[in-house]
């Protein structure tokens, strides 16, 4: 309710209507109107969760958000947000304190239209890792599966790194889909059955996109899971049958 508003306010106003017509529409349309009045809808349907907070300190504080977690929430939303750039800009702005916070001054004191973009762009070079694409490149084909670590989280976890080797020219696009299907196979060091029934090797000539394959993979381990859970039940079955 509006600043202002009270219980009483908002009983006169029904009782204002239900004087002159108390049938259940004109009290349901009053209600209507009481809300209206006493009530602030937002008018952007597309209401956005706030990026969290982010200072560059490390450790990082709690509540804050890391370097990685950050950079990829935020260009989310500049990707995603229909709003205009100044928003964006406000939006970035509002989220940041300490360190990072002067550097985005410093950004649009230097340039006063500097992009939403172009700050965060900033960011990332003054805080984040100054590894060229080629070192990342290698670093992505050093990637092993976790001990225990599912196919599927594997893919992620690459896709993670895959994708600033491309932001920082380590790799060309069209030879994406490839090079990961090429390290899934060579780094899945524990899943050596699902690879071969994806028939992955098979596939490097024409390898499927990133979600396809982690769809491809979702349904392999779920069907895995299912398995393992109906055997359980029959070995449960058969031991309280003895």
């Amino acid at each position: 309710m509006e600043e202002g508003k009270s219980l009483n306010d908002v009983q006169a106003l029904l009782s204002s209507h239900s004087a002159t017509n108390s049938s259940p529409e004109s009290i349901i349309r009053a209600m209507g109107e009481v809300l209206e009045k006493t009530v602030k809808i937002p008018s952007d349907s597309n209401a956005y969760q706030r990026l969290r907070t982010f200072s560059a300190v490390v450790p990082t504080p709690i509540g804050e958000e890391n370097l990685e977690n950050w950079i990829d929430q935020a260009r989310l939303m500049i990707t995603e947000c229909d709003c205009s750039e100044k928003e964006k800009r406000r939006r970035i702005v509002e989220s940041l304190k300490g360190p990072t916070l002067d550097i985005v001054r410093a950004v649009r004191f230097s340039n006063p239209e500097a992009s939403a973009l172009q700050c965060l762009e900033a960011l990332e070079s003054t805080f984040g890792s100054s590894e060229s694409g080629e070192d990342l490149y290698f670093k992505f084909r050093l990637m092993r599966q976790g001990m225990g670590e599912a196919l599927s989280e594997f893919l992620r976890r690459m896709e993670k790194t895959l994708s600033k080797v491309v932001e920082r020219d380590g790799l060309s696009l069209r030879l994406v889909d490839k090079v990961r299907v090429e390290q899934l196979i060579r780094g899945a060091v524990n899943s050596d059955m699902m690879l071969l029934q994806l028939s992955l090797r098979e596939r490097t000539s024409d390898p499927p996109s990133f979600l396809s394959l982690l769809k491809e993979i979702r349904e392999a381990e779920e069907s895995e899971a299912a398995r393992h859970r109906m055997s359980a039940k029959e070995k449960a079955i058969q031991f309280h049958g003895e």
